[in-house]
């Protein structure tokens, strides 16, 4: 067997660090994980307290973390029927370490991100 960070270096497309950084490639995913931090939530209330996501968007979102084992998807035998989204103890493990962790990086920092990007536009080629 071989050791993972060597296979890790050794075929970095098969990282578990790219399986883990493609989660913050989609744009909606962070969103949508942080709106369901508070607890399951139907699809329209999610879309709602997220705003700004079209409704494909948001079902294209809900299917990557859905297989990606972040969410699930809770049917109630009820009429009309009701379905809810929740976290995962995947999903809470990541909402609760890297996203909190960034978002405290990102209050910290996000002023000097933001300039930094600012004078780059500015700046000729």
């Amino acid at each position: 067997m071989t050791d993972p960070e060597t296979h890790c270096y050794e075929l970095v497309a098969d990282c578990r660090l790219r399986a883990a950084t493609d989660l913050f490639a989609h744009t909606w995913d962070p969103v949508v994980l942080a709106a369901l931090r508070t607890g399951p939530r139907r699809r329209r209330a999610l879309r709602a307290a997220i705003g700004g996501i079209s409704d494909k968007v948001l079902t294209d979102t809900l299917h990557r973390l859905l297989a990606a084992g972040l969410i699930d998807r809770h049917a109630h035998a009820e009429a009309p029927p009701r379905v809810e989204y929740g976290l995962t103890s995947l999903g809470r493990s990541l909402v609760e370490g890297p996203m909190t962790a960034l978002g405290h990086w990102a209050v910290e920092h996000g002023d000097e991100l933001l300039e930094a990007q600012e004078s780059a536009a500015r700046t000729p080629g």
